[in-house]
């Protein structure tokens, strides 16, 4: 059996394991305290490990630009796109899907993947690459929030200083950004692993081991099985996703990439599950609406509609990136990558294709019934 289908096979059972334990761990605490354990402490240890190996290079710079941009291309996809697939314009649902639509959540959905299929050389890639989507779902994505917050709401313009200086403070308060920080300044200084001392650089080690077994079990506890609920959710995502891979098969015909890995890291991120802090902003948000007696009647965001987006994304992603790491080499080509991208936005769209035109048919039916009813009979 070749090493990749191995690889998979092996990553899918503790995905299993982690279904498993549902019943056990099926608190909120439960979950919480997991998801603690991997983002402030595995996940920091894993980038930190991975960026310490790296040679700083000037050309590395241009990734989280290109992420960032992505990020752009995404709001506009999802701006003229979704009203299309169904979801009304400026409705809360609209605003849901355009803030979790272009966000990313690597952590969760493709980092674990990224160590155990190309190395900790293109986790670092992916780590300096993740900065550029941070500036968007940290600041820009709050900022959109506020913004259709005070429209919403007619609040009229007001100064969001004091709150980006406050989002700010809380960026440096999270252990990922810390550690991001730390890690460019000691390489800057030309520190690497074995520049730290023994004891240090064990434990970060010895932390940064038991990331993917976390990852893939939390995502097992992630799952939801309620198809009936999540069929417009899977619809969308798969857009989201043929959209990310033509957009990737793009940077792969006009930049020129140093391996293979590096073009299948291009592939894959763009593919990472939707982030948790656009849904915090959101959440946020409905805690001014709830504080306003005015506010409660009017929501500015669907969040029962964004947990179930979450919770859909993060499987989605996991098994489609699963999916193109099982196919060796194959996604590097771009014909392939712009195939799979074309049949991701079409399948949707087809789909959507289909029951408008059943729709339509129904009504002429019932409208053709309406006129026999009324008209008058023959002979008389």
């Amino acid at each position: 059996m070749p090493l990749a289908i191995q690889t998979s096979l092996s990553l899918l059972l503790m995905i299993l394991l982690g279904f498993s334990l549902r019943k056990k761990l099926d608190s909120d605490a439960h979950r919480k305290g997991l998801k603690v354990i991997i983002l402030d402490l595995a996940l920091p240890a894993m980038i930190f490990v991975a960026l310490l190996g790296i040679k700083m290079d000037a050309e590395l710079l241009i990734l989280p630009v290109l992420v960032f941009v992505w990020n752009g291309v995404m709001v506009l996809a999802g701006y003229v796109g979704l009203p299309w697939m169904g979801v009304d314009r400026n409705s809360p649902q609209h605003r849901t899907w355009l803030m979790l639509w272009p966000s990313l959540a690597p952590g969760l959905s493709c980092f674990p993947f990224l160590i155990e299929y190309l190395g900790e050389e293109a986790l670092a890639w992916g780590a300096l690459a993740d900065v550029g989507n941070k500036i968007y779902v940290l600041i820009c994505a709050y900022l959109l929030a506020m913004t259709w917050y005070y429209r919403v709401h007619a609040l009229g313009k007001r100064s969001n200083g004091q709150k980006v200086k406050q989002l700010l403070i809380a960026m440096l308060r999270e252990p990922i950004n810390v550690v991001l920080i730390l890690a460019i300044v000691l390489l800057g200084l030309g520190w690497n692993m074995d520049s730290l001392p023994g004891f240090i650089g064990k434990s970060i080690v010895s932390l940064k081991d038991i990331m993917t077994p976390l990852i893939l079990l939390f995502i097992g506890m992630s799952v939801i099985l309620k198809w009936k609920q999540i069929q417009s959710i899977f619809s969308l995502l798969m857009l989201r996703a043929g959209v990310s891979l033509l957009f990737s098969g793009l940077l792969i015909s006009f930049f020129s990439f140093s391996s293979s890995s590096a073009i299948l890291l291009a592939v894959v991120f763009p593919l990472s599950s939707c982030s948790f802090w656009p849904f915090a902003h959101m959440s946020a948000v409905r805690q001014l609406e709830i504080a306003s007696e005015e506010g409660k009647s009017r929501k500015t965001f669907d969040l029962e509609l964004g947990i179930n987006i979450l919770a859909v994304s993060l499987p989605f992603s996991t098994l489609l990136i699963l999916g193109i790491f099982s196919s060796g080499d194959y996604f590097t080509e771009p014909s392939q990558v712009f195939a799979l991208g074309g049949l991701l936005v079409m399948l949707p769209i087809l789909t959507r294709l289909i029951s408008w035109i059943k729709t339509l048919d129904f009504s002429m039916d019932y409208s053709k019934n309406q006129n026999l009813k009324n008209s008058p009979a023959e002979g008389r």
